[in-house]
């Protein structure tokens, strides 16, 4: 759903790049408080992540598709404020590099993306994970019902962006059906991603999971037939090596997502752009800025073998917002140790032990 330049007018898109400021001023702020040594490469890696898969489109009806959009995957691995971040970071590169989404809306698409979708899909997920039981399989529940609930939510708010200041005269109400009806088919596809993504890191290293911390079940020991708590165990600093293993399994997984899964890719339009097709919202669309990009389009210029030039332009994309992604983590991290109120909190904002263990009943 990266809104392209046209669709809104300029006021407007110059009120949604003051609030996308805004935002991201916010999230660089709140990320000294979400993140740690373990968490800020994990960042990096989130949202290059979240740049490869979102080039994996895959099909949702007849002659459309639908991508990750990422705000909860990113909110519920390393933090809203974050997660925000990690957007902004992908929909920069994403616009710069690859004339995708356009510059002029740049403000748009991080209040859509990394706002409305980071925001919805952590307060509903923290909200569920407070009224379920205590347990990873809570996480991921809670994982797929706030990833479903995000897309929609930010159809929607594109609408209501759209019914300020749309540069077409099309009925916001049909806008608002068909851009609600086709990315609650697209928030399907969004769930299953992001339920997979967080099932796999929670299953191997729970305490990286921020939305996970603090959800651990007591111990609890039978003592004359009854159950009473168990002592707390000291807290456990996990190794580091199996940390790096997971950033490397993470990084080899989003390189051949972008450099060879993303051939295979749906070439329908997205939700968006078959909205806009459909209704002639796209009427007023203009050239990219960057449409002259030696990476426009995710192809490099002057390579003609299809395969070839798109993978090594996804590969290129994943290293670039890793780099970017990993340098401005570690600047706020440094920040926050420099800064008596910054300091983050390694078992996160949950407050309580940094695993997800179930409640265990020793006879």
């Amino acid at each position: 759903m990266h809104v392209p330049d046209g669709f809104i007018n300029a006021p407007v898109s110059a009120a949604a790049g003051l609030v996308a400021a805004g935002a991201v001023a916010a999230g660089l702020r709140g990320a000294r408080r979400e993140l740690d040594e373990r968490t800020a490469p994990l960042a990096g890696l989130v949202a290059a992540f979240i740049f490869a898969v979102q080039m994996l489109n895959f099909p949702v009806a007849a002659g459309t598709s639908g991508h990750l959009l990422g705000g909860a995957l990113a909110a519920i691995l390393v933090g809203p404020w974050t997660g925000l971040l990690c957007l902004a970071v992908v929909l920069l590169m994403q616009g710069v590099l690859f004339a995708d989404g356009g510059l002029t809306a740049l403000g748009v698409n991080i209040t859509l993306m990394g706002g409305v979708a980071v925001l919805v899909a952590y307060v509903l997920f923290r909200g569920l994970v407070k009224v379920l039981p205590r347990g990873r399989r809570s996480v991921t529940v809670a994982s797929f019902v706030a990833a479903l609930v995000s897309v929609p939510a930010s159809a929607a708010a594109f609408t209501l962006i759209y019914a300020v200041g749309g540069t077409t005269g099309v009925p916001v109400g049909k806008v608002l059906g068909a851009m609600v009806g086709v990315h609650t088919l697209i928030g399907i596809g969004e769930a299953v991603i992001t339920t997979a993504t967080v099932g796999a890191v929670i299953a191997v290293r729970p305490d990286l999971v921020y939305g996970a911390r603090g959800l651990s079940a007591p111990l609890k020991l039978r003592v004359d037939g009854e159950l009473v708590d168990a002592a707390p165990a000291p807290a456990r600093v996990p190794a580091a090596r199996p940390a790096r293993r997971i950033w490397a399994a993470g990084l080899a997984a989003a390189v051949v997502l972008a450099g060879f899964v993303s051939f295979y890719a749906s070439a329908s339009p997205d939700g968006l752009e078959r909205v806009a097709s459909d209704y002639g919202i796209d009427e007023k669309a203009e050239e990219h800025a960057a449409a002259e990009s030696p990476l426009a389009d995710y192809g490099v210029s002057g390579i003609t073998d299809a395969r070839l030039s798109g993978g090594l332009a996804g590969t290129i994309g994943v290293g670039a917002t890793l780099a970017l992604g990993t340098g401005l983590f570690w600047a706020a991290r440094r920040r926050a140790a420099s800064t008596p109120d910054g300091a983050s909190t390694p078992d996160g904002a949950g407050g309580g032990p940094s695993d997800t263990s179930r409640v265990t009943e020793h006879a």
